[in-house]
């Protein structure tokens, strides 16, 4: 018996929605990461794309445990001298809650071809309304 491998012309991609309301971020984001990677259909292949659509709601109640909101930071660099930039969490969740999310499912997928085309499928809103109504994603409750 020979391994399965599967092909990119037959994976059937599925649209998801996830709500983060009362949820802690990073658990949000692990599943996220796996709906997006493929990983937990029978199918999946570490080589290949299996990934499905994933919508996230309401990003502004997700919660962060602890006291990050205060300790952690969010930090970039512009590549000039003296050119780090910090913004806190509370900041961050109070303006742009969709970049938190994102930067949490972001650091959880792989740095390769497959990870930066798994990252196109994901959508992040922070209020209830969305977009791609139309392609009636399944509402997963975890």
């Amino acid at each position: 018996m020979s391994t399965f491998m599967a092909k990119p012309a037959d994976i059937q991609r599925k649209w998801y929605i996830v709500d983060a309301a009362n949820k802690p971020l990073g658990r949000t984001a692990v599943r996220v990461a796996d709906l997006l990677r493929g990983k937990g259909k029978p199918e999946f292949t570490p080589h290949v794309d299996c990934g499905d659509h994933v919508v996230v709601i309401n990003a502004d109640k997700a919660v962060l445990t602890g006291k990050k909101l205060e300790k952690k930071f969010y930090r970039r660099h512009t590549g000039y001298i003296g050119g780090l930039k910090e913004v806190k969490y509370a900041t961050l969740m109070a303006t742009r809650p969709e970049l938190a999310v994102e930067l949490a499912v972001k650091g959880m997928i792989p740095d390769t071809t497959i990870g930066r085309k798994a990252l196109t499928r994901l959508h992040i809103y922070a209020g209830e309304d969305y977009a791609q109504k139309a392609q009636k994603p399944e509402k997963l409750e975890f």
